[in-house]
């Protein structure tokens, strides 16, 4: 069988028994992520990893998760996790491999170094760079910036420069939160240290960063993609937010504003 043919047949195997699945599950009342989850998960990714092309080995790498999958749990679930880590990160790891291919100079450059100086990248891959290694950038700090159990609060400097700021945490977070939900369509929020030392809330479509813009340090980013959070909040994307400040990691939130005092 041709491998044309053979992944006509997997679509068709993956159809009918997601079909299947669906059926029973509906008769019995269960949830959508339930109907999804009950599905032979080994099938499915079997053929969400089928290539298409042959990925190019490059520079960038996918770092594994510093937790398990289930370990955010109940405020992001194990499947999406997966997804979002193995599947979306992976395809940014992979395309920007792709950009930089047939540019000796872009592969010695760290990712962060290419999204800061894009008008130095070839036109002919700045966009592809600009999305792709935006998204391996984004998403390499958002893993780090959540933990299992979370740290409760931000502390010492940071705590005094929120305070500050915002009046409050509480004041920090709805802020964060607003602009999060003022992301028309796909995007991030951000807490920042702007070029004048100040604390700020920002956001940015697709996979932009702040630093594409200027000297921004980043202390805190959420994705309010719907990959991150549609299938446990589906269009609740204010739910996703709030719950997602059980996930922070404060320890290096405060890490990350001392290295921005420190220049």
């Amino acid at each position: 069988m041709s491998q044309i043919m053979q992944r006509l047949a997997t679509r068709r195997r993956v159809a009918g028994g997601l079909t299947a699945v669906a059926t029973t599950a509906l008769a019995q009342g269960r949830p959508l992520v339930d109907r999804v989850a009950a599905y032979d998960r080994v099938t499915v990714s079997r053929f969400q990893s089928t290539p298409v092309d042959t990925v190019p080995a490059g520079p960038f790498t996918l770092d594994p998760l510093p937790y398990d999958y289930a370990a955010l749990e109940p405020h992001i679930d194990a499947m999406t996790m997966e997804i979002h880590h193995g599947k979306h990160h992976q395809a940014y790891v992979d395309n920007l491999n792709k950009a930089v291919a047939e540019y000796p100079e872009l592969q010695e450059m760290a990712a962060e170094d290419l999204i800061r100086n894009l008008d130095a990248v070839p036109e002919d891959v700045r966009t592809a760079v600009r999305n792709n290694g935006g998204g391996h950038v984004n998403h390499t700090m958002f893993w780090e910036l959540m933990t299992p159990g979370g740290s409760s609060e931000p502390t010492g400097a940071l705590a005094d420069a929120i305070a500050a700021e915002f009046g409050d945490v509480a004041a920090m977070k709805e802020a964060v939160e607003t602009a999060g939900l003022g992301q028309f369509g796909s995007g991030w929020a951000w807490l920042i240290v702007d070029v004048d030392g100040s604390l700020v809330v920002t956001k940015t479509p697709n996979q932009d960063n702040p630093m594409m813009e200027g000297e921004a340090r980043i202390i805190l980013g959420v994705d309010v993609w719907e990959h991150a959070y549609y299938l446990n909040y589906q269009n609740r994307r204010k739910d996703y937010l709030v719950a997602w400040w059980n996930t922070v990691n404060w320890d290096i939130a405060n890490e990350r504003y001392e290295q921005a005092l420190a220049g």
